[in-house]
């Protein structure tokens, strides 16, 4: 409608206030965890997830992320991204685990507004807790190209895809 002021989107931690029921991706893991795990995990301090929310509508989930600690094998970690590493047996590293736009607002860029948001926590919190890298397993090749496109760097023969803390310094900070 013309002239209606559109209230910026806002990305906050996921709470029991947030509907889940009516979320819907199309792809049903992620649906699935939305809907039966995601309060659990935050209970149980096992995933942080934040949720995509329009201010007008703010129990309505829109799209989300997870991030969690973890670690992996120094040996998996491509050649030209070792300068970025420590040289530990494990690397500390955050991992998004799950990122979800609901069907009917894909394609709108949420997307990438909800990796921005993910990497700059990330960043923000390697401060404290120690992290060298973001990492993300994506579920599929589309996913991967998305990964990619926002400068992830894939492993080799795998989903898996990687940004060291330095290159998203370099972003944040530029």
């Amino acid at each position: 409608m013309p002239g209606t002021i559109v209230p910026d989107l806002k990305i906050e931690p996921f709470g029991p206030h947030h509907n889940r029921a009516g979320f819907a991706c199309g792809i049903e893991s992620l649906d699935r965890y939305l809907k039966t795990q995601a309060n659990q995990d935050v209970k149980r301090k096992i995933n942080g997830v934040f949720v995509l929310v329009d201010p007008r509508e703010p129990t309505e989930v829109i799209g989300y992320y997870t991030l969690c600690a973890t670690t992996f094998a120094q040996g998996e970690v491509p050649e030209d991204a070792r300068k970025h590493v420590p040289r530990y047996p494990l690397v500390s590293a955050t991992l998004l685990g799950r990122l979800a736009v609901v069907g009917h607002r894909q394609r709108q860029g949420l997307g990438a507004l909800l990796l921005a948001d993910a990497v700059k926590r990330a960043y923000v919190s390697a401060s404290s807790v120690g992290s060298s890298m973001l990492i993300v397993d994506a579920i599929s090749e589309q996913a991967a190209a998305f990964y990619e496109a926002n400068g992830f760097v894939r492993l080799p023969d795998s989903l898996r895809l990687i940004l060291p803390m330095q290159a998203i310094a370099k972003m944040v900070e530029s």
